[in-house]
């Protein structure tokens, strides 16, 4: 469902910023373990072409992926020795080219109602953590993985919560998903999103938090009914930053 823009702003509830603000009708129910002395970022990296020029072509996005070496994001954040990996299914839907994302089942132990991409824990039954991620999509949502065709790989980090090195990995779907079916115990919504709402100027936000004396940049989308935050939020800062580079 698509909702009007407001052009008035509100504070999230859970925010103690005033200087932290959402465009009326987007963000959900997710909630930011904000520290107290939050504070306003920069604009997003695709700042220098104005929004009508944001577009983005799935086909040059997949040949920069393609030559792309990922390495790996150290955020100081320590490690436990597991490790896991994710899917970022792209796709082209009534000419938009859309990403997959979910939001975790409220049953969930940990990150509930928190938007994700497909994945989780690397198991030793998996040929290697790109099976680790089709494997986990199809539990997930049903996403049959011969439809997908991974094409490269984003930079692999560690997550803040449960320590795991993550492996994130972009595949291209040859249309629309069909059939898709959310796994309960662990989706509670599938949103397919377009880049271009993504790439919105209001869609965007970066605060800076400081950490144990150290400050840090979290990337925030703000839809509507849903907040994007954390790793997600990370992962899809470079994958937007990459599919609207210029060169």
């Amino acid at each position: 469902m698509v909702l009007p823009t407001s052009s008035r702003h509100s504070t999230p509830a859970n925010d103690p910023s005033p200087l932290i603000t959402v465009p009326n009708g987007r963000g959900g129910p997710q909630q930011i373990p904000r520290p107290a002395d939050v504070r306003l970022g920069g604009p997003p990296p695709w700042n220098h072409l104005p929004e009508s020029d944001r577009h983005v072509d799935l086909g040059v996005l997949s040949e920069r992926l393609a030559r792309y070496e990922p390495a790996f994001a150290d955020r100081g954040l320590p490690g436990t020795g597991k490790t896991s990996a994710v899917l970022v299914p792209l796709f082209v839907d009534h000419g938009e080219p859309t990403v997959l994302l979910t939001r975790r089942s409220p049953m969930l132990r940990a990150h509930t109602h928190e938007v994700s991409f497909p994945g989780g824990r690397h198991d030793d039954t998996d040929v290697d953590h790109i099976d680790t991620a089709l494997r986990e999509a199809e539990e997930e949502v049903s996403l049959d993985r011969s439809s997908v065709t991974v094409v490269g790989a984003l930079d692999w980090f560690v997550t803040g919560g449960s320590g795991s090195l993550v492996h994130p990995y972009v595949g291209m779907l040859d249309g629309p998903p069909q059939n898709l079916v959310p796994n309960p115990g662990e989706v509670e919504v599938i949103l397919p999103v377009t880049l271009r709402e993504l790439l919105l100027d209001e869609v965007w936000r970066e605060e800076i938090w400081v950490r144990d004396g150290q400050a840090m940049p979290v990337t925030f989308f703000e839809l509507y009914g849903d907040t994007v935050w954390g790793a997600t939020g990370n992962m899809l800062r470079q994958l937007l930053t990459m599919a609207t580079d210029p060169g």
